[in-house]
């Protein structure tokens, strides 16, 4: 190998060793607080506060699993349902109002169309913060506040998912077909369930993943609209859970695998649909 192409392969392992590093310590970086959960999932209160976090002494994990369902009596299993009920269901009812209001935005004409997409892209630069006073008022109103209504309603309408059903209908659902439906008689909602809804498959999970992941990590609304300890999600509830730690202590170790175990349902979902998901992605690059 001549000067010359020494020269220029150093750059390139150069560069390629520094790509290397940059993604070693980001993984590291994202890796080391689940190892540490996973790690003190296991120990119990005194071993919480020692530097023997690392050894296999004080192994715990199934006393501190028995503990947190046993705790209150019972309530992190409620909670725990409730997140259930309030993310997976609230998911699927959200991810299918989304791509059929995306679908309506590419295929058909209605006035102040684009006008009202721009609310819409308008509306998912808007917190979620901001819009839990009025939330509140308006379930204040209707009297739904401290009622499963109260977290449920809200989290059915996603900006975000809209605007990616409208990508997804415009990538994966053809007009041609659309019009050969037409032509051998099938009416508008036989056309979206029958033949569309089968197309857009892969964005409707994409955009249940999406869902899913926002509304399960949900914690400032609930806490603005609930106040019975029945009604709350795992993340409320740890946070109670987390305050109550500093004045009593036994709270510690349920806290820290109460979060092990809140992580697992998000953990399964991408685990399950990560090739819909990462299809879906892809799809909605190209478009």
């Amino acid at each position: 190998m001549s000067a010359a192409d020494s020269s220029l392969l150093r750059p390139k392992l150069l560069g390629r060793a520094t790509v290397n590093v940059v993604v070693a310590v980001s993984v590291l970086y994202t890796l080391l607080p689940v190892l540490w959960l996973v790690l003190a999932s296991a120990k119990n209160r005194d071993a919480l506060f020692s530097s023997d976090l690392l050894s296999l002494s004080d192994f715990s994990f199934l006393q501190n699993l028995k503990d947190v369902f046993a705790m209150d009596g019972g309530s992190y299993g409620r909670w725990y349902v409730n997140s259930l009920l309030y993310a997976v269901i609230g998911a699927a009812v959200g991810a299918l109002v989304s791509v059929a209001c995306g679908y309506a935005f590419d295929k058909y004409r209605f006035r102040h169309k684009e006008k009202l997409f721009g609310l819409v892209l308008a509306a998912v630069m808007v917190p979620q913060t901001v819009l839990a006073l009025p939330l509140y008022l308006m379930a204040s109103e209707a009297g739904l506040v401290n009622t499963f209504w109260a977290v449920f309603v809200p989290v059915l309408f996603n900006p975000f998912g809209v605007y990616l059903g409208r990508i997804f209908a415009r990538g994966y659902v053809p007009d041609e077909v659309l019009e050969a439906a037409r032509v051998d008689g099938a009416g508008e909602l036989v056309t979206y369930a029958r033949v569309a809804l089968r197309m857009l498959g892969t964005g409707l999970i994409t955009v249940f993943l999406f869902q899913l992941t926002a509304i399960w990590n949900n914690f400032f609304l609930p806490m603005v609209m609930l106040s019975d300890q029945d009604l709350y999600p795992v993340s409320l509830g740890l946070y109670q859970w987390n305050s109550s730690a500093s004045v009593s202590p036994e709270y510690y170790p349920v806290v820290i695998i109460g979060s092990l175990l809140a992580v697992l349902p998000l953990l399964l979902a991408f685990v399950l649909l990560q090739r819909f998901w990462r299809s879906g992605l892809t799809a909605g690059a190209v478009k």
